[in-house]
């Protein structure tokens, strides 16, 4: 039963001055009479203790905000939404839905109690793209990836608008493209040479210590942070043993990313106190400065900051300074003031192609050609940042040549290709000349006569391929206009 003392409290409340949005000020009386002012979050509650003892007035804690059935089903709906393999319980995210409503009961009523224990998360290891080493990721069970989602929900909102403005990643209405454009703009403003600065397992280096404390500046409610504590040393589970997590942050896991930019919130802070010009888009951070010389000397300072306050390491091998143009940032780079696809980007994107476009293959040219569409459709989507149209359509010839040396290649015999040909609307002569020159399927792929019975139109209106050079978007340059890659 409530007591009467209630009432006071809460007109105190009432009657306390208010605060910034987001805020509210909650009066904690003492037996003396004096009042102090607490900030607190969202709905209050009263906690009523007994006559001798001291009587409180709490604000409605952010555990019973996330444990609320309304936020963990919603969390379990973005959960779905991104899919994913079950953990070590083998419970697929189909099965855990079968009776969602009790699951999320049982799962509420665990962490409210203080019966919850998170599982050790599945251990999977991912080859790295360019081979070297492979990135550990974790897969908690569905249960607790459902939680993760919620308390990502919950804190979110109070956190994420202390970030600096610099940073893109994992957040709210940021996005590559903007950073991108962010990048470009700072380097047309005079600052050409860039120090980027690559963390090397930076997910699994994280300090729990140091996350904790950076939390507890935004987080009051410390069943929260206690919480959040027990998640992150939930363990690892490989090849059947359990190993303790002492650091890092499951990659994996709804709640890294967000845990990951209060972390490094810390390094655009000081970056900003030394009146830096920077972008950084989770883990990958570029620094923008006026001269060689001035990039060596931040390199050289950021790197002691990062591994003495942060307890980070930086990877040497892939961290450097040098100019825009020798740089990638998201696998974009900034040449002569524009945005282009870098390299190393270009160059993965053709031996994709080589591999989805073998020279023989079981499939045929059409479910071929749908492979490729589906590959396609989503890196041009990305990729059509560049400015430089030629790029895309670089990639677009490289498909129909591909596709031409197998149709070349499929015809077995000269003849069945001349043939072939003039069925193509080929003059005689020139199919003639193609089918029995001395070149081989690769260099007929290129030739006129290939070109005039396979055009583009076709590969187009017959095969649905894909074209995304044709886009014609603001600040593109002219389709013939090519850029230097370094």
């Amino acid at each position: 039963m409530r007591n009467s003392n209630n009432n006071n409290c809460g007109s105190e409340i009432r009657s306390s001055k208010e605060t910034p949005k987001g805020n509210r000020y909650v009066r904690t009386i003492n037996p003396s009479g004096g009042i102090d002012e607490r900030a607190v979050q969202k709905k209050k509650y009263i906690d009523v203790r007994n006559q001798n003892q001291m009587q409180f007035c709490f604000t409605e804690g952010l555990l019973e905000e996330i444990c609320s059935t309304n936020t963990l089903e919603q969390a379990f709906k973005l959960v779905k939404r991104n899919k994913g393999a079950p953990g070590i319980d083998g419970i697929t995210i189909e099965e855990f839905e079968e009776n969602l409503l009790e699951n999320i009961r049982q799962l509420s009523a665990s962490v409210l109690s203080w019966e919850y224990k998170p599982t050790p998360v599945k251990r999977v290891e991912i080859p790295k793209p360019d081979g070297k080493g492979v990135r550990l990721l974790g897969i908690p069970i569905v249960k607790d990836r459902t939680l993760h989602m919620a308390i990502k929900m919950v804190l979110e909102p109070i956190i994420d608008h202390t970030f600096s403005e610099n940073s893109y990643g994992f957040r709210p209405g940021r996005n590559q493209r903007q950073a991108i454009e962010k990048a470009k703009d700072i380097v047309n403003a005079g600052n050409e040479y860039v120090v980027d600065i690559d963390l090397s397992k930076f997910f699994d280096r994280i300090n729990h210590d140091r996350l904790i404390e950076r939390l507890k500046t935004h987080v009051k409610d410390k069943r929260v942070l206690r919480l959040i504590g027990m998640i992150l040393r939930s363990g690892i589970m490989n090849d059947g043993t359990i190993t303790a997590s002492t650091e890092g942050s499951v990659q994996g896991s709804p709640l890294s990313p967000l845990l990951s930019n209060v972390v490094l919130d810390e390094l655009d802070k000081e970056l900003e106190k030394r009146g830096l010009q920077f972008c950084r888009f989770a883990d990958d951070c570029n620094i923008f400065v006026k001269s060689m010389k001035a990039a060596e000397r931040v390199m050289k300072s950021m790197k002691k900051f990062i591994e003495n306050k942060l307890k980070l390491k930086i990877n040497e091998e892939k961290s450097k300074t040098a100019k825009s143009n020798q740089v990638k940032f998201l696998a974009m780079t900034i040449v002569d003031g524009a945005i282009a696809i870098s390299k190393k980007a270009l160059d993965k994107a053709m031996d994709k192609v080589k591999e989805l476009i073998p020279r023989r293959s079981h499939l045929s040219i059409e479910q071929t050609m749908e492979l490729i569409n589906r590959w396609y459709q989503g890196w041009a989507t990305y990729f059509k940042m560049t400015q430089f149209p030629a790029q895309l359509e670089k990639i677009e010839a490289h498909i129909r040549r591909r596709l031409r040396a197998r149709i070349v290649a499929q015809q077995k015999r000269r003849r069945f290709l001349f043939d072939k040909l003039k069925k193509r609307g080929v003059p005689r002569p020139l199919a003639a000349k193609t089918a029995y020159s001395n070149k081989k399927t690769w260099g007929l792929s290129h030739g006129k006569g290939l070109e005039k019975a396979y055009p583009i139109k076709w590969f187009e209106d017959t095969l649905g391929q894909k074209i995304f050079s044709n886009l014609q978007l603001p600040g593109w340059r002219p389709i013939h206009e090519w850029v230097k890659l370094t």
